[in-house]
């Protein structure tokens, strides 16, 4: 098949799945194309079957900010049309399902294309749910040729907030790791740089934003240092950083928290860590928490969103109430301090990683899925 992608490039899930996605994709023979404003930060590399197009906005002294959307409609257009794509695949409702619609329809006499929309969470739970751009959202994800989801909680969130499942069937098919690189590799050199041998390391990966609670994480260590000489890795970058780092000099931890920005080798810092820190107020799926499984880091995170279909509590890590700092904490002094609970639990996050979120598995689920819309809209057009 061919198959153009439409992603945000910024540190963010939806935009690590859809790299994820079209490069498995390429290493199994299908044509991608990604159609994006800039090259997305896990592209690091372009196999001989992906090309990437880039959408370029022009400004004009008459728009307040560039038409975005309608530049990227009349990209996702002629990349189709020249390239003989036969579907578009945007992650993330807004505004990237608007402009396939429109793809769409300025297609629809010369070369139909149909478009698969993919939800990963504060498109729907925050943007979407926007008075401002409820209707729009609901619009575009009615035109969608399909409809999927990373979760349950997702899908049923969508359901609830824009009645639509009625007419328009969401597929839940959840996020993946490539086994092979994200496994655990020991790295005593670079574990070194931020504790001792003997000194717990937790880890967090996010891109700083307020959804993902990050200063909870400072709060966390500041308790935990009272009984243990942990250290904190915040791997990532965002609004919340400069917060973070202030509430670290009050907390008089400052020494223990190493702020290193966006890294390209997210499986090489989890697989220094002992235990993962994700107190976000919501979490559609939790990718971070996934990788981390994936390195034999066990999580412990909010009781909120998807989290409950990834973690299971004392076997993969534990959950707690969001906000409720002193439960993680406990949760962490015990993981890191219990070596026979820490070490059940490495065993069963590899292996629930590697059986139910394999690359391999859900790459197939997205393939079955790309057919069965082909199929539908090309009979669809026959009527």
């Amino acid at each position: 098949m061919k198959i153009g992608i439409t992603c945000y490039s910024s540190y963010g899930g939806s935009g690590v799945v859809a790299s994820e996605l079209g490069l498995e994709l390429a290493a199994r023979g299908h044509e991608v194309h990604f159609i994006c404003a800039t090259l997305p930060l896990r592209l690091t590399r372009m196999p001989d079957l992906m090309r990437f197009h880039e959408v370029e906005a022009t400004n004009y002294a008459l728009f307040d900010t560039a038409p975005y959307a309608l530049a990227l409609a009349v990209r996702m257009a002629e990349v189709a049309l020249e390239y003989e794509l036969d579907l578009l695949h945007v992650h993330y409702a807004i505004p990237h399902s608007v402009s396939a619609f429109l793809a769409r329809e300025m297609l629809k006499d010369s070369r139909p294309v149909p478009f698969i929309t993919t939800l990963h969470g504060t498109d729907i739970t925050l943007v979407g749910t926007d008075r401002s751009y409820l209707p729009i959202t609901r619009f575009a994800i009615r035109q969608s040729d399909g409809v999927t989801s990373v979760s349950e909680y997702l899908r049923a969130e969508t359901c609830r907030e824009f009645d639509i499942c009625a007419d328009t069937p969401i597929e839940v098919i959840p996020n993946f790791i490539n086994s092979q690189t994200y496994r655990r590799v020991e790295n005593p050199a670079l574990r070194a740089t931020f504790a001792k041998p003997e000194e717990p390391l937790l880890v967090h990966v996010s891109n700083f934003r307020a959804v993902k609670r990050t200063t909870d994480c400072i709060r966390i260590l500041a308790r935990l240092s009272r009984q243990l000489p942990a250290h904190l890795v915040m791997v990532g970058d965002g609004p919340e950083r400069a917060q973070a780092q202030w509430l670290a000099r009050q907390k008089g931890v400052a020494n223990r928290v190493h702020f290193v920005g966006k890294q390209p080798d997210i499986p090489a810092y989890l697989s220094i860590a002992d235990a993962l820190l994700l107190p976000s107020e919501s979490e559609s799926f939790g990718l971070a928490a996934l990788e981390a499984m994936a390195c034999e880091v066990p999580v412990i995170a909010s009781c909120t969103g998807g989290l409950p279909e990834l973690v299971t509590p004392g076997e993969t890590g534990f959950l707690a109430e969001v906000g409720d700092i002193q439960a993680m904490a406990d949760h962490a002094q015990r993981i890191l301090t219990d070596d026979a609970l820490r070490a059940h639990m490495r065993r069963a996050c590899r292996r629930v990683a590697v059986e139910t979120f394999n690359a391999n598995d859900i790459i197939s689920r997205y393939e079955a899925y790309y057919g069965r819309i082909l199929e539908r809209f090309r009979a669809d057009r026959k009527r």
